[in-house]
């Protein structure tokens, strides 16, 4: 498996790398990537959840047991569960977001896609996202592999990052333009 020198050098791409090759081996990749889209959406939506994976206070225990506890909820997949409680028992739970992105880069990859971080203002439709997916696989003439993000500070429009290209068309960023212009 060929991967960037980029993900295996951080400690998150490490894990993702491990899980990635765990998934593959045991053919589930696809199985492990929805549910870990499952646990980025968790991650995103409560607040007590994020808590749980950056708060240093809990300990490795009860960390352990309450991330088996979400897993168990949240209906996810032998494999990602032992995952979480491994990152959970090595205090590592505040990577997960990076695990993540690392992780949908990879299987990404494997699949002959190119993968791409798109932040937007506020959450896209599964229609607006097929839009986007066309229109980059048009510009890139690759198949494209989105990770979505919202931060609100853009106020509209989207920052599209893909590699070390990147696209942006946010508010944001016309009005600070804008704003240095007037400077003069």
């Amino acid at each position: 498996m060929e991967n960037s020198g980029g993900i295996q050098a951080s400690l998150s791409g490490r894990y993702a790398t491990a899980l990635f090759e765990l998934a593959r081996e045991s053919n589930t990749l696809a199985v492990v990537e929805a549910s870990l889209a499952t646990v980025r959406q968790a991650l995103d939506e409560s607040a007590d959840f994020k808590a749980l994976t950056v708060s240093p206070l809990i300990a490795r225990g009860a960390a352990a047991a309450a991330v088996a506890g979400v897993a168990a909820s949240l209906q996810l997949d032998s494999t990602t569960t032992k995952f979480l409680g491994v990152l959970a028992d090595n205090r590592r739970l505040a990577k997960l977001p990076q695990v993540i992105s690392a992780f949908r880069a990879l299987a990404a990859a494997h699949r002959g896609e190119v993968s791409a971080q798109v932040t937007s203002a506020h959450p896209l439709s599964s229609d607006q996202v097929n839009a986007l997916k066309q229109q980059l696989r048009t510009r890139l003439g690759r198949d494209v592999s989105v990770d979505l993000a919202v931060d609100s500070s853009l106020l509209g429009g989207l920052v599209v990052k893909i590699g070390s290209q990147m696209i942006d068309s946010s508010i944001k960023t016309r009005l600070n333009s804008l704003a240095n212009a007037m400077k003069g």
